[in-house]
């Protein structure tokens, strides 16, 4: 089960990222982290940007929302969504 850590503003949850993948897409929940494969290739920011807008695309939010607060060059992130609660964020994710 995906751990979401809800905040005043939103919602904060660890990710972790496959670049150059053949497509972007949801790849499952392992030991509470989201699994994320992304088309995008980890070179200057571009699996970054390619991240917060499949997020926002997911979660019908917009891009302003999404915003990646640690792991900016890991394949671990923290993502922290605002102006959006749990139930929000499992119900987009389809978890």
């Amino acid at each position: 089960m995906l751990e979401l850590k809800p905040s005043a503003d939103g919602v904060s949850f660890a990710v972790k990222v496959t670049p150059r993948a053949s497509k972007d897409s949801l790849n499952g929940v392992v030991e509470g982290v989201l699994k994320i494969r992304l088309n995008a290739p980890p070179v200057d920011g571009a699996a970054n940007k390619a991240l917060v807008r499949f997020l926002a695309k997911t979660l019908n939010t917009s891009k302003s929302r999404v915003k990646i607060i640690s792991g900016e060059k890991s394949r671990q992130k923290r993502i922290k969504v605002s102006g959006i609660t749990p139930e929000e964020v499992k119900k987009g994710l389809g978890v």
